[in-house]
């Protein structure tokens, strides 16, 4: 497997990607990413080179966005002070589920962090998505808090407010690395 920075030209898979994982989540319980992703987001994070996706030979498997900025309203100024990576829609498609290829994300996320100097790779969680939470706490994340309110966008409930972070490090990942070094 590959992992390679995506292209404009992905932006409808990757939104088919979304919707997929929507509707599994939805079979799990959650409400999580039920409602349409913004494409004009997504394209945003792909014409700055931070979104990457994972192909298994012709087909694509999984894909992550990787920023140097935090979502606005969630970390603190002194939590931001610290150089660090963030992590955000992470995507396996439902044909690749079983494989770790979300564990070896975090850790390709975490060893790109390590490359650039930053002190950690970081996430926000679906506020309500207990799996999930549990999901990076296995992966060796700590729980930093929950920000309930003050969505930047809109002011009002945050629904992806869990936030978790930890320590940038080198690590295997599996994937032969197509991207512009960090």
């Amino acid at each position: 497997m590959i992992i390679t920075c995506a292209q404009l030209d992905d932006l409808p898979m990757l939104l088919s990607f979304r919707d997929e994982a929507a509707a599994w989540l939805g079979e799990l319980g959650t409400d999580q990413w039920r409602r349409p992703y913004p494409a004009d987001r997504l394209r945003a994070a792909v014409e700055a080179g931070q979104t990457f996706v994972v192909r298994d030979g012709e087909v694509t498997a999984a894909t992550v966005t990787l920023a140097p900025v935090p979502p606005e309203g969630l970390w603190t100024p002194e939590e931001e002070a610290d150089p660090a990576l963030y992590i955000s829609k992470l995507t396996v498609a439902r044909s690749h589920a079983g494989q770790n290829l979300g564990g070896r994300l975090l850790d390709w996320g975490g060893h790109r962090a390590c490359r650039s100097r930053a002190a950690w790779v970081r996430l926000d969680a679906w506020t309500t998505n207990r799996a999930l939470h549990r999901y990076y706490l296995r992966q060796g994340f700590e729980h930093v808090r929950t920000v309930l309110e003050g969505s930047a966008v809109s002011g009002g409930p945050r629904v992806s407010g869990w936030l978790a972070q930890r320590a940038a490090r080198p690590a295997e990942h599996g994937f032969a690395d197509r991207t512009v070094p960090a």
